[in-house]
């Protein structure tokens, strides 16, 4: 253990006893942060249109606050975008995170809020470092850097009052100078806006440095990872950098990708922990290396609720806290920040794995899924099925998509899957059977409804070439860790367009 880990892991003292405090009484301390949230925010434009001066308990915000989204809330933003303040939050709002969530949305601009930015993102990170010391006391990550690879973005500004840019832009840009001393590459090369420049310029740099750990999305780490390997000529990671030992990975499910990092980091002792940080907010650390699920972070300033997902678009749906929520349930999670949101849904459903304490897994986007037939697959039965489907045939997968082929006068419709494998299984029908079988093993309607073929056909699986997920979000100017490929969709728009970059006629 490091001098600088001895003394990182004193000041987190105290933060692990607030954070075992919130796992166990998660309804008071999410009392007191909506209580300070409406008192924040009482004088604010938005608070006063809302009367939050006289709001006494969640029936009453319930009462005068619908649920939002973003589309709502747009004059807002532009109005603070031109400098206006007292808006949606105390004071003036200057950072506004860029953010698509997938590839085919229209841009938003999430306003980041000093306090947000400081009691929300920042403390979220230093909380991944506290777990994750904590589960590994004789870590040695502070003798090292750790290699931060974010977006493929700059610093915009709207006017001479407001800068946007893509959450890891804003955070690398306001981060501190010693901060350097511990991460890798440096800002200058961090901000670099040509996503591919950027990787070569990060490989020249980091193949000669000692770097401990390895922070970002899986995807994007796995195009970076390869060109490492190819210009050292190093067959895995351990041979590159001895000393790594963690990959702080968010953004999209790891599940897809784990075999891929197996093979290229190496063998020996080796930690992975997934993260959900979002533009709007800091939410969930796993904290036990041996699941797969999430602590909810419950005091950083953001208030939760939840509803279920058939009524996300419903303004006036019934929500719980979550002294409410249930186990093994798929909602789509609701939240007031201190950046200003309001009952803010942010497009992203959740499962709760536990209760005190409170644990969660992403299972998809309340607009990412496949229901055309009254199948009901979500994104974490996709990705399930993926694995099990790959662990039968012995196939890694480097990206994938889903989408209906419709039902004609004599055929009856299915699932159409394109799918780019690092490793082809030997036979594509029986990959596509163990598929199939998976999915009616996580999904009941699914099941139901590929009973003897009657309403869903079998599905479809497509092999493309290697690079044409790659290829086809250059196209769409959408590399970098903001940007997700889709993975299923009700609409055939993704799968036409990868046709097209694949050559499939």
């Amino acid at each position: 253990m490091s001098y600088l880990t001895s003394i990182i892991n004193l000041i987190n003292r105290d933060r692990l006893k607030q954070i075992d405090y919130f796992r166990k009484h998660p309804e008071e301390v999410q009392d007191g942060v909506f209580r300070y949230l409406i008192k924040s925010a009482a004088e604010t434009e938005w608070g006063r249109e809302h009367h939050y001066s006289s709001v006494k308990s969640l029936s009453d915000f319930r009462e005068r606050v619908a649920l939002q989204s973003y589309e709502d809330i747009i004059p807002f933003v532009e109005r603070l975008r031109n400098g206006e303040k007292n808006l949606l939050w105390p004071g003036e709002v200057r950072w506004f995170a860029k953010s698509s969530g997938t590839t085919g949305a229209r841009s938003k601009f999430i306003p980041v809020t000093k306090e947000s930015l400081e009691e929300c993102h920042y403390r979220g990170g230093r909380d991944v470092i506290a777990l994750y010391l904590k589960m590994r006391p004789g870590s040695s990550i502070f003798n090292g850097k750790g290699l931060i690879l974010g977006g493929s973005h700059k610093i915009d500004s709207f006017s001479s009052r407001s800068l946007f840019g893509d959450l890891s832009a804003i955070l690398i840009e306001n981060t501190p100078c010693w901060f350097n001393l511990i991460r890798t590459p440096s800002k200058k090369v961090a901000l670099i806006e040509d996503f591919e420049k950027k990787l070569e310029m990060i490989v020249r740099i980091t193949v000669r440095q000692n770097v401990t750990s390895l922070s970002g999305v899986p995807s994007w780490f796995l195009v970076l990872i390869r060109q490492i390997l190819e210009s050292t000529g190093k067959k895995n990671l351990r041979e590159v950098w001895p000393h790594l030992e963690v990959f702080f990975h968010g953004g999209v499910s790891f599940a897809p990708y784990r075999e891929h990092f197996r093979q290229l980091v190496g063998d020996g002792d080796f930690s992975y922990m997934e993260t959900y940080n979002a533009s709007e907010g800091f939410f969930g650390i796993q904290d036990d290396p041996s699941g797969s699920d999430m602590l909810l972070m419950l005091d950083n300033g953001i208030f939760y609720e939840f509803v279920k997902v058939s009524e996300a678009d419903n303004p006036n749906a019934d929500s719980l806290t979550v002294g409410e929520v249930k186990q093994g349930v798929n909602y789509a999670m609701v939240i007031s920040t201190n950046g200003g949101l309001w009952r803010y849904v942010i497009g992203d459903t959740v499962m709760f794995t536990s209760l005190y304490p409170h644990k969660f897994i992403i299972t998809g986007r309340t607009r990412h899924f496949l229901n055309v037939f009254g199948e009901e697959v979500i994104v974490e039965n996709a990705d399930r099925a993926i694995g099990a489907a790959c662990k039968a045939t012995g196939a890694i997968v480097n990206e994938y998509t889903a989408g209906p082929v419709f039902s004609g006068i004599a055929t009856r419709g299915s699932h159409e899957w394109l799918i780019e494998f690092q490793k082809e299984p030997a036979d594509l029908e029986i990959f596509t059977r163990d598929l199939d079988e998976a999915l009616k093993e996580v999904n009941s309607d699914y099941e139901a409804k590929r009973y003897k073929d009657l309403n869903l056909g079998m599905p479809v699986v497509r092999a493309v070439p290697e690079g044409t997920f790659y290829r086809w979000l250059k196209e769409k100017n959408k590399l970098g860790g903001q940007n997700k490929v889709p993975r299923l969709s009700n609409s055939r728009t993704y799968i036409e367009d990868l046709y097209k970059i694949a050559g499939i006629q």
